[in-house]
């Protein structure tokens, strides 16, 4: 009886180790998220500026404008990692359409703009980068015995890593002619 008795509390006590550790990774997956999200936010914070810039000099990309502002409110209400890749995308698209422009392009409030844009996209590469890091590692304990016996009887699911998708300059339409 005794023997049994100490087996479960070494069971119990390498189940709640496991248990710890888990949940220290998932915490850490948290806290890169928001390290993400802090990053995302200063980028979009620019938005508004960058709209207004573009929009004096250019006429014909109105619903790209308007789509991004959209797009950007839609992101701060809910904080959906997916939507702000399409975000990205869309301002990413902004930043090619002003290669038609070339006042634009020399304008200094524009630049100012862009070179804010450029540190933080460098910033939130690094962010990307730790927080992908650390849901391999979440995700990779919670699938190695006997961590996965533990995640599964807790509910622990795997994360979903961050990515952006990458656009293609030769891939933007204004007014139905690539730029």
């Amino acid at each position: 009886m005794e023997i049994i008795l100490i087996i479960l509390i070494i069971l119990g006590v390498v189940i709640i180790e496991k248990y710890n550790k888990i949940i220290k990774l998932k915490n850490r997956v948290k806290s890169s998220e928001s390290g993400i999200d802090v990053y995302l936010n200063q980028r979009f914070d620019l938005i508004p500026n960058l709209v207004e810039c573009v929009k004096g000099y250019t006429k014909h990309e109105k619903e790209l404008l308007e789509n991004i502002v959209k797009q950007r409110v839609a992101y701060t209400q809910n904080k959906d990692l997916k939507k702000a890749s399409e975000l990205n995308n869309n301002l990413n698209k902004i930043i090619a359409v002003t290669e038609n422009y070339p006042e634009l392009k020399a304008s200094e409030q524009f630049l100012n703009l862009q070179k804010n844009l450029v540190k933080i996209e460098s910033q939130l590469q690094a962010a990307r980068r730790i927080y992908n890091m650390d849901v391999q590692k979440y995700n990779s304990t919670i699938q190695t015995v006997p961590n996965n016996i533990v995640a599964g009887i807790f509910g622990f699911k795997e994360k979903e890593f961050f990515q952006i998708e990458e656009y293609k300059k030769e891939n933007i339409k204004i007014d139905g002619e690539n730029i």
